[in-house]
């Protein structure tokens, strides 16, 4: 547990997807979650990004018990969207050590470490496709 300024106890976690990095501070209590100074329904008005990001709240039946704080950069929305709910399951597993084994089955604390295949010398500015070759 770390210590505010204004002693709130939050737990601290990060979360990477692609391009995306999360830093999540969970509280304790009812209150209401915010993503770099927005409230979390005008940040990701998608259904299937509110979905995405209650999962881990779902799987361990914590739902309204905790709120947070989140600050995003970089990375499109879903990527951002993933990130941030690796962050919360990470920040559950520091409340509740019994919570890993349900996040984990669920496949919420699985890093998915894929990015973006960057060009290569040669291929005409994309990263797979060859040089026409002639036609004689």
């Amino acid at each position: 547990m770390t210590t505010k300024p204004n002693s709130k106890k939050y737990i601290y976690s990060i979360g990477r997807r692609r391009s995306a990095v999360t830093t999540i501070r969970l509280f304790t209590g009812k209150g209401d979650s915010s993503i770099n100074g927005i409230a979390l329904e005008k940040y990701f008005p998608q259904k299937i990004a509110k979905i995405i990001h209650e999962k881990p709240f779902i799987i361990t039946k914590t739902l309204g018990k905790y709120y947070f704080e989140a600050k995003i950069n970089g990375g499109g929305k879903m990527g951002q969207v993933d990130s941030l709910s690796l962050a919360i399951a990470r920040s559950l597993v520091k409340v509740d050590e019994n919570f890993k084994s349900d996040l984990r089955q669920a496949g919420l604390l699985t890093v998915d470490s894929r990015i973006r295949e960057r060009r290569m010398v040669g291929t005409g500015g994309k990263s797979r496709r060859q040089k026409q070759s002639p036609k004689r």
